[in-house]
């Protein structure tokens, strides 16, 4: 590492869990994040901060004023622009270490696959529950660990899936087999802004494991975050032998 880098990363090196050889390892490292929004925008500017090397933001969708009171990557000068776009330069002046392809597209059955493919570890913070499964099935037959956060009003979730593995479970056997149902949109129920901060913090966080390998492995455990009791929980995962994801059920 260059001087100014070993400046920079001295927090994390001097972690004993992370060191000089986990932050090399972040350097090298190319993460895909579907979403630049609620979760996308907090995970995204704490990955660039940690300097993961390579950045893939994949997202459709142009910054709006509603966006802002959670979206905090986009500013009120950023309205209209494509979240792209306005992802790509506040990334950069984060830092300027990061690699950022902009991926300005609709990510879905068809072109998932070539979205994704040579990322180590794969972030999804969408808001469609098409897209999810679109994301996991690639994620899964890529062999990439996928990292999946989801809020609602005063709630969250996050699990690691990597259901290739012969005692993991994979995104399908956490959801079943409905690819139809859709959940209410943050437009119709609300969010607490602050909701989408933490859970894509913890995003972030959970990517950095899983680049980096530092302490217990969540994957086969989904954490659930209460905002109204201001409490977290997890709970086991099982993987389902008739899934028809991992296990050809």
């Amino acid at each position: 590492m260059r001087d100014d880098q070993l400046d920079r990363y001295a927090r994390h090196i001097v972690l004993k869990e992370i060191g000089g050889a986990g932050q090399a390892r972040l350097l090298a490292a190319r993460v895909a994040v579907v979403g630049a929004g609620g979760l996308g925008s907090p995970c995204l500017m704490y990955l660039a901060a940690a300097g993961i090397g390579r950045l893939t933001v994949i997202d459709d969708d142009v910054v709006a004023l509603s966006n802002l009171q959670r979206q905090v990557l986009h500013g009120t000068v950023d309205v209209g622009r494509a979240k792209t776009a306005s992802a790509g330069d506040a990334l950069r002046r984060i830092n300027p270490d990061v690699a950022v392809t902009p991926r300005g597209e609709r990510l879905d059955a068809g072109n998932a696959a070539a979205l994704l493919a040579g990322h180590d570890v794969i972030a999804d913070g969408s808001d469609s529950f098409a897209t999810r499964l679109a994301v996991a099935n690639a994620a899964l037959a890529l062999r990439i660990p996928l990292v999946s956060a989801a809020v609602g009003p005063f709630d969250g979730q996050l699990a690691t899936f990597r259901g290739w593995e012969a005692d993991k479970p994979c995104y399908r056997c956490f959801v079943g087999r409905d690819p139809a149902r859709e959940g209410a949109s943050c437009a119709d129920e609300g969010i607490l802004g602050a909701v989408a901060g933490v859970m894509g913090s913890l995003q972030a966080m959970e990517v950095i494991r899983q680049v980096t390998g530092f302490g217990a492995d969540i994957a086969g455990r989904l954490l659930l975050f209460d905002a109204l009791g201001l409490r977290m929980r997890t709970v086991a995962l099982t993987k389902d032998p008739g899934c028809a994801g991992c296990s050809g059920g």
